[in-house]
Formats: structure tokens, C-alpha cells, sequence
């Protein structure tokens, strides 16, 4: 058996960057190619390494700034051959140009009824359509603020995966109910579901599996844990401006550092642990009781120390 790697990257203009009053080129600079660390880097590096990646891209930017916008976000990434999937955040459907972000409409999906999540994936998926995308088969809400009416307006769209379960984030605002600790792909309300994948940081506190979350170390050891215990899939989280500091001016080398890591793991794990998309994701298996990785005082402690140099070192510049 091989176990499933759904290597992700959220990709969106970052709404800080929007609410400040940056140019939009600026904002796409910041957003989309912060620091020469964004998508074209990550895209590089994806090909050095034979890797498959889903970029999740926003396209709801669009309704401010116009379809161009979005379509210069997805070009390369459908230049190199890497997949498409769909991402939202509802708050860009009330945005204005130029007005500090002052306009804007709820900004968590969870917020929404049915009916109006299922009219704004639906326009969602139809920007994204518009830009040259195929038709998307997947979805990942942002903040991974998710309920069971969004799984259910994914299926009557014709989704076949979503992947905004998040354990860490349970009960709000990701708000599937699943169990907190599932991390297995399961069916559920039409569509199946593909769980980030979380480790146990401490006991009882669960971490998500996404760069800036997780030490090389622990990513390690996430792996080398699913593919001991046979786990049907492994989902990663990233995004295209998360190797940057947030002020999207400078790389975060820790970030930078994990994110080479990572590639080169998956690299020599690609017999068992395939990266693959969802557009050919058929078989998975589904329902498993996999189980995240236990707890370790001394990888959290590491990882901590690390934190503590990115937050302050490479995110403040010191």
C-alpha cells in the first residue's frame, strides 16, 4: 500500500495587504511573489523534485479588482502543470478598491446558510473557470471555516473532494462534524472528505501539518508515522506567501529552509508516499482510524525555540 500525498497551497491576495491600501499590483506582489520565496519559487522547486502540488486559488478578488488579476495568479501555476483547485474567503464579495477595506462582506463561510454558500462557490468556481481552469473538483474553504452545508452545497455543485476539516481549528471555524482527530479521507454529506493531517503537539493539544506550524523534525517524523501505520493519505498545508514574512518585503528563511526540507523528503519518499491531485485522486481509501502522530517533548521544545527565532528574527527583521 502507498500512502497518498495531498501537498497543498493556498493561494489568494492576502486581505491585510487589500485593508492597507496597497496598490494591487503591490498586493499581488506581497501576496503571490513576496520576496522571490512566493508561487514561481515554490513551482521551481516543485519541478526540481518531480513533485505534484493543488494550488487552492481565490478567485472572489476578482469581483474588486477585476478577472485579470486572477488570471495572472493562475497562469503559471497551469504553466508549469501543476493543479488548480478552488479556495474562498466570502469577504471579498463585499470589497471595494481603495476604501481601506472598510466594505466587505462576512468573512468566515460557516456564517453563511446553505443557499448562500452554495451561490457564492458556485460564482467562486465560475471566476476561477473563467480564467482557464478547468473545472474544479475540490475545495478548501478559507480558515478552513467549513460546515456540513458546505459539504452539502459542494456536492449539488458537482465537487467531488473538499478539504477544510481541521481538527486544531474544531469547533470554529472549521465546523465539520467529523472528529476532531480525523485525519483518514472519509465520505461524508456527498462528497469525501480529506482532512488536513495533525500531529499531537503536547498531549491533548492538537497541530496542523502546514509549513510555518511544523519543524523539519516533526514533518519527519508526520511521515515516516504514516507510512509506518499505513495511513491513507497525508494532506499539507501551505500558502503562497507563507515562506515570506508577513510584511511580504523579505523571505522568512526558516520557512524557506522547512519548505526545501519538505520537497526533498517527499522526493526520496516517492515510491511510498506519491504526491498526487485530486483530479486523479479515484481509490483512496477511505474510513480509515488513522491516528496523528503522538506527542514528543523534545520536538515540540525544538520546534518552540525555532518559532521563537522566526517570530522574532526573520518576521521583525532583527
Amino acid at each position: 500500500m502507498t500512502t497518498r500525498v495531498f501537498l497543498t497551497v493556498d493561494t489568494e491576495l492576502m486581505w491585510r495587504h487589500h485593508a492597507a491600501g496597497l496598490p494591487v499590483a503591490e498586493q499581488i506582489a506581497r501576496s503571490i511573489e513576496p520576496a522571490a520565496v512566493g508561487v514561481g519559487y515554490q513551482l521551481r522547486m516543485l519541478a526540481e523534485h518531480g513533485l505534484k502540488a493543488t494550488f487552492f486559488v481565490d478567485p472572489m478578488p476578482a469581483r474588486t479588482y477585476g478577472l485579470d488579476v486572477v488570471k495572472a495568479i493562475v497562469a503559471p501555476i497551469l504553466a508549469a502543470r501543476q493543479e488548480v483547485q478552488l479556495h474562498l474567503h466570502p469577504n471579498w464579495a463585499g470589497a471595494v478598491a481603495g476604501d481601506g477595506g472598510a466594505a466587505h462582506a462576512r468573512f468566515e463561510l460557516v456564517d453563511y446558510t446553505l443557499a448562500q454558500q452554495r451561490d457564492l462557490i458556485a460564482e467562486a468556481g465560475a471566476l476561477l473557470v473563467a480564467t482557464g481552469v478547468p473545472q474544479p473538483v475540490a475545495f478548501r474553504s478559507g480558515s478552513y471555516a467549513a460546515n456540513d452545508d458546505t459539504l452539502v452545497a459542494l456536492a449539488e455543485l458537482g465537487f467531488g473532494y473538499d478539504s477544510s476539516h481541521n481538527g486544531s481549528e474544531h469547533p470554529w471555524p472549521s465546523a465539520i462534524s467529523l472528529p476532531v482527530r480525523q485525519i483518514a479521507p472519509v465520505a461524508h454529506r456527498g462528497v469525501i472528505e480529506c482532512p488536513v493531517t495533525l500531529i499531537e503537539d503536547v498531549p491533548g493539544k492538537l497541530r496542523h501539518f502546514q509549513i510555518c506550524a511544523l519543524s523539519v523534525a516533526e514533518m519527519r517524523a508526520a511521515l515516516d508515522h504514516a507510512v509506518r501505520e499505513d495511513h491513507a493519505a497525508v494532506t499539507i498545508v501551505s500558502h503562497g506567501f507563507e515562506l515570506a514574512a508577513r510584511t511580504g518585503t523579505r523571505a522568512n528563511r526558516v520557512h524557506v529552509r522547512r519548505f526545501e526540507a519538505l520537497c526533498a523528503m517527499l522526493a526520496a519518499r516517492a515510491e511510498t508516499m506519491p504526491t498526487t491531485w485530486y483530479a486523479e485522486a479515484g481509490g483512496l481509501r477511505l474510513g480509515q482510524d488513522d491516528a496523528p502522530l503522538g506527542p514528543s517533548v523534545v520536538r515540540t521544545r525544538l520546534r518552540q525555540a525555532e518559532q521563537l527565532w522566526s517570530n522574532i528574527v526573520e518576521e521583525r527583521g532583527f
